[in-house]
């Protein structure tokens, strides 16, 4: 299958929870991949500034499905959430 649409999750999280914030993407990333409808890629980017999260779909309408799905809701949801320094920002592309 082909990526038609990324969801990036853009965190700001801090240096000394970046090892935390890692393992959440490690647990999660192969049930994410194994188990949500549309998803067929998974990537965690690194910068000084802030950390991503780049999943990619089939669809953006399985994107935004994503994030009321149990999954993210109920356990990568849980497990970030004390890690933010920030609210996250979350977008949705399509790919032309």
């Amino acid at each position: 299958m082909k990526v038609n649409a990324y969801l990036e999750i853009t965190m700001k999280i801090s240096e000394e929870n970046r090892p935390a914030a890692a393992k959440v993407y490690m647990d999660y990333r192969q049930p994410f991949l194994d188990t949500i409808n549309g998803a067929l890629t998974k990537n965690l980017l690194v910068r000084d500034e802030d950390v991503q999260v780049l999943h990619g779909f089939d669809s953006a309408e399985n994107a935004q499905a994503y994030l009321s799905s149990e999954l993210f809701k109920n356990d990568v949801f849980v497990g970030l959430k004390p890690l933010w320094d920030a609210d996250p920002e979350v977008k949705i592309y399509s790919v032309v």
